[in-house]
């Protein structure tokens, strides 16, 4: 008779318990699972037709020809994967990001300035290395704080950074956060501008130049943009005044937006400013800036902030985000009529900081809109190539396109800060953390972990109750004798016991007081009264005095106060003995 063969059902939840095998185990990452974690759900559903007024690009799913579309939209931008990170605790206004890739800076209107490394993030770990406020001073540590508008690194020494904050006092930053320059701020009380050292109200914006790594322009409510050499802060190199028509009579308005540009194919420079008054002026990059090259009066409507301008890589094209909610495509050959318009909601009403910007191979250009999608638009027409929700219902206000990277930095005003890649053509950034192992939660990383044992304990694990009592009572004998176990220097063998200070050759014994008196001098004038130790020498110091030699014949007789009756009755012992 053939025996019954015993089936056993696997536990999954045993088998999960029990260790696959023995010894030190490597610590890898499951990149496919993490890059599948990191997947946008929403990219698929996204079409490259015309965007409607409310930004949405829509598709209909059942189309071939769309679904082909939209996988060749994925594929040429960076935008398949997403990572999030939430280092502010107020909207971000600005992000720059290194030349290399390799370190990014967030501003926000949190007053402060953040610094990360892609190096040494790790999917769980996404924080910044270090938060600075740009407008705290050395001497007041609890100063007026104010909103950053703008930072930027320099494109030609990464070394330094551009740092603009709601004052009249730019200030330039080492890319470790160390305050290197800070630009001098202006007499307010001159009328004429160009007369003033420095900005002398509130600074909006600012950048670097494009291939002088010492110079940089700022844009200030003053109406004047100002060019600085880093080297001497105490005064701007040029003060350009921009007087405006709209004005009236004091001829003043806000720069809202300035780039500077060059072309690549060995054309001149070009600085390019916006105005709260509508106007966009474009002077000689290199100068003389005493009157513009061409000036549009009313590029956009008056009193309405243009906060976002970008010139192309080529320098022909210029592309302004105006509060009019429009986008405009501008030949800065035929600087006089915008050569496409499209229609978008501003969010300068309540974040004037909103930029707009091209591609690196200026391909496309790139913006947000009031309802948290990202526009990544054609450069010839203007008209939405991809859009997708980044931050859905939150306005997006800035974006970055780094060339190296190929990837897409957003800041929105619910203070995230979103990095869409695509692993296929984006290299190191965000694809590098992803595929790094997650670090392994110790409970000394935060205070609210020190409870939490899911993760393991710190030092030798302890599973089972016999080794906690175990643990429990060598505990109890060290506190019982706290001197065995130690090295030569005194320390513990054991990390778990605290630190016992070496002993000092004073405080090893209690030496007895006959010791004390043959071997340490002067010891016995401890037990002396020092009143009867100078008296002793009262009466050769009266003989041969020492110091006063010269004045002996000349010193007055020593008076001293008569003993009183009551003195002479009762005896200088009685009197001393009822005082005490």
């Amino acid at each position: 008779m053939e025996e019954d063969e015993v089936v056993v059902e696997e536990d999954e939840a045993l088998k999960h318990f029990l260790p696959n095998g023995f010894g030190k185990h490597t610590k890898e990452a499951n990149v496919a699972q993490q890059l599948e974690r990191s997947k946008r759900p929403t990219i698929s559903a996204i079409g490259n037709k015309d965007a409607p007024q409310d930004g949405r690009v829509g598709k209909d799913e059942s189309s071939d020809e769309d679904s082909q579309n939209g996988s060749d939209d994925d594929d040429e931008f960076p935008v398949s994967h997403e990572l999030v990170l939430k280092t502010h605790d107020k909207p971000i206004t600005t992000i720059t990001v290194d030349p290399s890739g390799s370190r990014f800076i967030t501003g926000s209107t949190d007053s402060t300035i953040k610094f990360h490394d892609f190096a040494s993030m790790t999917p769980n770990t996404l924080h910044a290395f270090k938060s600075i406020d740009p407008t705290a001073t050395k001497a007041s540590a609890s100063s007026e704080t104010h909103p950053v508008h703008h930072v930027e690194f320099n494109p030609n020494s990464p070394s330094s950074l551009l740092v603009i904050s709601a004052t009249p006092q730019a200030k330039i930053f080492s890319r470790d956060g160390e305050e290197l320059k800070e630009f001098v701020k202006g007499d307010m009380y001159l009328r004429d501008m160009h007369n003033t050292k420095g900005h002398i109200s509130e600074i909006t914006t600012g950048t670097w130049h494009p291939k002088n790594r010492d110079l940089c322009v700022t844009a200030g409510t003053d109406s004047t943009l100002r060019i600085w050499d880093v080297n001497m802060p105490l005064k701007q190199k040029e003060v350009i005044v921009h007087k405006s028509r709209a004005a009236g009579s004091t001829g003043r308005t806000r720069m809202t937006a300035v780039v500077w540009g060059s072309q690549i194919l060995g054309g001149k420079n070009l600085l390019v400013a916006a105005a709260l008054d509508g106007s966009l002026v474009m002077w000689d990059g290199d100068g003389p800036y005493a009157r513009p090259a061409a000036e549009i009066r009313d590029a956009h409507t008056n009193d309405t902030w243009t906060g976002g301008i970008d010139i192309s890589a080529d320098g022909r094209n210029l592309v302004t985000r105006g509060g009019d909610n429009s986008i405009k495509l501008w030949d800065t050959r035929k600087f006089k009529m915008p050569v496409s318009v499209v229609e978008l909601a501003s969010t300068s009403d309540q974040y004037a900081n909103t930029n707009i910007k091209y591609s690196p191979k200026t391909s496309a250009i790139i913006t947000g809109s009031a309802n948290g999608h990202l526009h990544i638009l054609n450069p010839a027409t203007l008209k939405p190539e991809l859009v997708i929700p980044v931050t859905d219902g939150s306005p997006l206000v800035t974006v970055v396109w780094h060339e190296k990277l190929n990837q897409i930095l957003t800041g929105s005003a619910n203070a995230e800060m979103h990095v869409l890649y695509n692993p296929d053509t984006s290299i190191r950034g965000a694809a590098m953390v992803m595929s790094k192992a997650p670090k392994r939660r110790h409970v000394d990383d935060d205070p609210n972990f020190t409870t939490d044992l899911s993760q393991g304990l710190s030092g030798d694990a302890i599973s089972t109750s016999e080794g906690l009592r175990t643990a429990q009572a060598g505990t109890s004998y060290s506190a019982r004798h706290p001197t065995e176990g130690l090295t030569v220097s005194g320390r513990s063998r054991d990390p778990r016991r605290p630190h016992i200070p070496m002993t000092t050759p004073f405080a090893k014994s209690q030496p007895d007081e006959k010791h004390v008196r043959e071997n340490i001098p002067l010891s016995s004038m401890r037990d002396e009264d020092p009143r009867e130790a100078l008296l002793k020498y009262a009466e050769t110091a009266e003989k041969d005095p020492m110091f006063t030699n010269a004045w002996k014949k000349t010193q007055p007789k020593t008076l001293y106060a008569e003993i009183s009756d009551n003195e002479e009755d009762q005896g200088p012992e009685r009197k001393k003995a009822r005082q005490g």
